[in-house]
């Protein structure tokens, strides 16, 4: 396997006061990929991104992107990453092209002005090119941030929530526009709390909570193995006893013993083979069902069980 473009060993960030906010993060991310960090607020996700991009010095542990230690030589490496920030952090006086343009001289690049056009054609700012950015809609305000991160040229992109508070057509045209840039080799790594975005995007996703890491691993992997098919079958008239014939299925009956609940398989739809057969199950033994509603886990499921299982222990 190449080596990580990003390499994350044993990461603290303890805050004046004691307040923890990272707590032994280990982490590789791959050359090329989207990675999906998701977490509930405070989970440490905008802290671990800020330590990457010199924008919070970390308490321990060590950093290295593109094979440059963070601690030793920040300024070579910090040339080739690109953060999108949840906050507007611009002069909302500027315009769209002059705050574009600043970014890319920021980082030593020569001015380039096809590349600030093309920039701003692929985010769809170009007609608004000259617009004080105060004058901006929301979702046009989050694209200047997008431009502005990628004016010089970066390998490795943070976006950290770059679809909070952008209505849903804009959402997808951001969406678009990630997987251009995955398509030109840009590595990103995402933190969002729509996961429906995690799971339309990512090869990879980590989910972080209380500083620390909870897991790793490849998305349809992840559903595979904690996902779930669930089956809710309505039963024409009520059972007193659960047929023997489903003793080895993971079912349950109701109190009054009209539904059958079940639960087992995994979220890409391998449980479904077992709802099939219930079914025949009960139409040998003669028990008509009226309704069937059958739900496969998506990632939100997963991680909000995740996180449920994490607070009760």
């Amino acid at each position: 396997m190449d080596e990580p473009i990003l390499s994350i060993r044993g990461l603290t960030k303890t805050y004046r006061g004691g307040t923890r906010a990272l707590d032994g993060v280990d982490l590789d991310i791959r050359k090329g990929e989207i990675f999906a960090l998701l977490g509930p607020n405070g989970a440490g996700k905008t802290t671990l991104i800020g330590a990457v991009c010199g924008l919070v010095r970390p308490t321990g542990g060590t950093i290295h992107a593109f094979g440059h230690d963070l601690a030793r030589d920040w300024r070579t490496a910090r040339a080739r990453i690109g953060l999108v920030p949840q906050e507007l952090a611009t002069d909302m006086f500027e315009t769209v092209r002059r705050a574009v343009t600043y970014s890319q001289g920021l980082f030593g690049k020569p001015h380039d002005p096809a590349r600030i056009e093309a920039i701003l054609r692929g985010l769809s700012l170009w007609d608004k090119r000259d617009t004080q950015i105060r004058a901006l809609s929301g979702g046009m305000k989050r694209r200047v941030l997008i431009a502005k991160a990628l004016a010089h040229e970066p390998e490795l992109l943070f976006l950290d929530e770059p679809t909070a508070g952008v209505d849903v057509e804009l959402r997808k045209g951001m969406w678009d526009q990630i997987a251009v840039l995955k398509e030109r080799g840009v590595t990103i790594i995402l933190t969002t709390h729509y996961i429906e975005e995690a799971e339309l995007m990512a090869d990879r996703v980590g989910i972080i909570q209380g500083g620390r890491i909870l897991m790793v691993d490849e998305k349809r992997a992840m559903m595979e193995r904690l996902g779930t098919t669930e089956a809710v079958i309505d039963l024409a008239m009520p059972l007193a006893v659960l047929p023997a014939s489903l003793a080895s299925f993971h079912c349950e009956l109701s109190a009054d013993g009209t539904r059958l609940t079940y639960r087992g398989g995994n979220g890409q739809g391998g449980g479904r083979t077992e709802v099939a057969q219930i079914t025949q199950a009960l139409t040998l033994a003669g028990i008509a069902y009226t309704t069937i509603d059958i739900h496969d886990s998506s990632l939100e499921d997963i991680f909000v069980g995740l996180l449920g299982e994490k607070e009760a222990a």
